[in-house]
């Protein structure tokens, strides 16, 4: 039957050994009767998942035992077909939903090809400067082995894209990566969302949900923000990570996982622990390998190389002419603190191509809306004067007047603090 289709290449066999001398040939889907003269079905099916687990393989049988259907199947046969006046439409049916699973499996591995490609270091990682090479150097160490990796920096230093690099860049590639921002669930939903749950475990929970953590098994699984999980839920996460098993919600089944790790945060977990808002066994549990990305401002010339790709990108995105910077441009972004890190460059540079007249961006297309006047008056040329009472009011409206925190934070004394603060009401008055 299938012969006489144009679509299809077929190549026939009446014993299992011909065709076994012949499977290195890959064929895309096989079609085999259960019983052979030399060789048991469910043998051939074995040797043929030995070979390569992917290739569809569908049996055709006289045997109509269920028992024998449901073992086969969960040894990995695509579908049982049972010899009777509707084989030849079930046959047809399932190769084409067969191939339609082939060409389906082949766009998802070229489209996980090019996410790889995408997160090669250095290509989505932009930078040139000291700092960004030493990131660069544990990136390369993080990916040889399934040590977990602790991901530190600044809102906007690109953890997220690192931990991407590592897991696009390391054996797990193929297998998923599953991203959890614990800053952005609920209190009382992160049980769930990381452990799943049974139906009936709780009003609502109508069917069985998988977790995060079974999500990513075989893969990566990446909890952002992981300073903010809450305490009494951080005794569950630190079993979960050293057995390397859970259990849903409602449910008794211990589940057996493989995953990678990667935390990242913009808190200093350390601190965190002294304060009691951190478990201290966790922290030694995530800790691994830490890597600290550096913010904007400690990275030099790089801020004109991440300016020139987001130029370009935007410009890409947009189908624009890619636009220029001007040194003056330059040098204007290079003096800037950047207290958003990328984050703000990347906001700043779409801007500013958006408002810029000609060929060039311009001093004056630039705009820098930091959230807090504060973070940003390290761009305002003042006396070393001006900026000690910037700082010493900054801290103080940070900490509620508290002056003695306020001095143990800055280092200096009470009688500092309080002599700035006279002389401030002097200028005031």
């Amino acid at each position: 039957v299938l012969s006489l289709n144009p679509d299809f290449e077929v190549t026939s066999f009446d014993n299992a050994k011909s065709f076994l001398d012949r499977l290195h040939e890959k064929p895309n889907i096989i079609t085999l009767d259960y019983t052979l003269p030399d060789m048991e079905g469910e043998k051939v099916l074995r040797s043929i998942k030995d070979f390569d687990p992917n290739i569809p393989v569908i049996i055709i049988s006289a045997q109509e035992k269920i028992g024998t259907a449901v073992e086969l199947l969960k040894s990995g046969a695509y579908d049982y077909i049972i010899k009777d006046e509707e084989t030849k439409d079930r046959l047809l049916n399932t190769i084409n939903n067969a191939r339609k699973n082939i060409s389906l499996t082949k766009e998802i591995d070229h489209l996980k090809q090019e996410i790889s490609e995408k997160y090669e270091f250095d290509s989505s990682i932009v930078g040139n400067s000291a700092a960004l090479k030493k990131v660069f150097s544990l990136l390369e160490k993080a990916v040889k082995t399934n040590i977990t990796v602790s991901i530190t920096g600044e809102t906007g230093t690109g953890k997220e894209l690192a931990a991407k690099a590592i897991h696009y860049n390391s054996k797990r590639k193929k297998k998923p990566l599953v991203a959890v921002n614990i800053a952005a669930i609920p209190k009382d939903l992160i049980e769930s969302e990381l452990f799943g749950y049974e139906k009936g475990a709780f009003t609502g929970a109508n069917t069985r949900k998988l977790g995060k953590f079974e999500e990513s098994n075989g893969g990566t699984l990446f909890l952002d923000e992981i300073g903010e999980m809450d305490l009494s839920l951080q005794a569950k996460l630190l079993r979960a990570i050293q057995e390397r098993e859970v259990t849903r919600i409602g449910g008794n089944e211990v589940i057996s996982l493989d995953f990678r790790l990667i935390v990242a945060t913009h808190r200093d977990l350390a601190e965190e622990v002294k304060a009691g808002n951190f478990r201290e066994d966790l922290y030694y549990r995530l800790l691994g390998l830490p890597i600290h990305l550096p913010p904007l401002r400690e990275r030099d010339r790089d801020i004109i190389m991440l300016a020139k790709f987001f130029l370009q990108q935007f410009a890409k995105e947009n189908d624009l002419p890619v636009l220029q910077l001007s040194v003056e441009a330059q040098n204007t972004l290079l003096k800037y603190p950047f207290p958003g890190n990328i984050r703000e460059l990347k906001s700043i540079i779409e801007l500013s191509a958006v408002m810029a007249n000609g060929s060039e961006i311009l001093p004056e297309d630039i705009s820098f809306n930091s959230i807090s006047k504060e973070s940003n008056f390290l761009f305002e040329e003042m006396s070393l004067r001006d900026y000690t009472f910037k700082i010493i009011k900054y801290y103080l409206d940070k900490y509620d007047n508290n002056v003695l925190k306020v001095a143990d934070k800055l280092d200096i004394g009470k009688s500092t603090i309080y002599r700035y603060l006279k002389e401030m009401e002097e200028i005031v008055d």
